[in-house]
Order: structure tokens, then sequence, then C-alpha cells
């Protein structure tokens, strides 16, 4: 369990990750090349759209950092975990619940998010 932990802490690091070249090898490393990711607001194929989606969430709340908010719960290839987003020191402005599809070789092939606390 403590392997898909550290695996869902990189795929959130990437979140963070405001350098794009950075950014986008994390991608590349984590991500399988047809990954998909899927909220209410965005369904993002393939790893350029899933780059792009990132960069406009940090757009859209700069200085913002997301975090893991609890334990990852995890069977066979799917993991389960809750994410908080809000300035590093204080109180969360969204959180998020995520299910992750892993491959066998602990990669991502899919996400599918689900927004528990927006920002008004």
């Amino acid at each position: 369990m403590s392997d898909i932990r550290e695996l869902i802490e990189r795929y959130l690091a990437i979140w963070n990750e405001t350098d794009p070249a950075g950014r986008r090898a994390a991608i590349d490393e984590l991500w399988t090349e047809d990954g998909v990711y899927t909220d209410p607001l965005v369904v993002a194929a393939g790893r350029d759209a899933i780059d792009a989606t990132i960069a406009g969430a940090q757009g859209q709340f700069p200085g913002l950092t997301f975090r893991l908010a609890g334990d990852v719960d995890a069977h066979h290839d799917i993991a389960r975990f809750t994410w908080e987003l809000g300035p590093a020191d204080g109180e969360a402005l969204a959180v998020g619940f995520d299910v992750a599809v892993l491959t066998d070789d602990h990669r991502v092939s899919r996400v599918l998010g689900f927004l528990d606390k927006v920002p008004g």
C-alpha cells in the first residue's frame, strides 16, 4: 500500500508543479500515453490535454497547493483518495475525491474526480 500512496503523492505533486517542462516530464513519467482525467468541469484525454488542464487549474488558483487529505484506499488496480486545495498553511478552499485506475507497471491510466467543496 505504501507504493500506491507514493504514486498518489507523485500524482498530486504534478498538480503543484509550476515549471511547464518539469510538469510535462512528470506527466510523461506517471501517466499512460492515452490517459484520461475526468471531473465535473473537464474531460482531458491524453497527456497534452492533462497538462493543459493542470496548467489551467494553476492559472485559476495561483499560489494554492494540492495535498492529500487522509489515507489512500486501494485494491487491485484502483485507488481512491481525498485531496484538498488551499494555501500551504491554511484552510482548504476546495476538496475533492478521486479514483485512479492504475496499470500493472504503476502508471495512471484514468482518474475520475469528484468535487465535494468548491470556492464560491
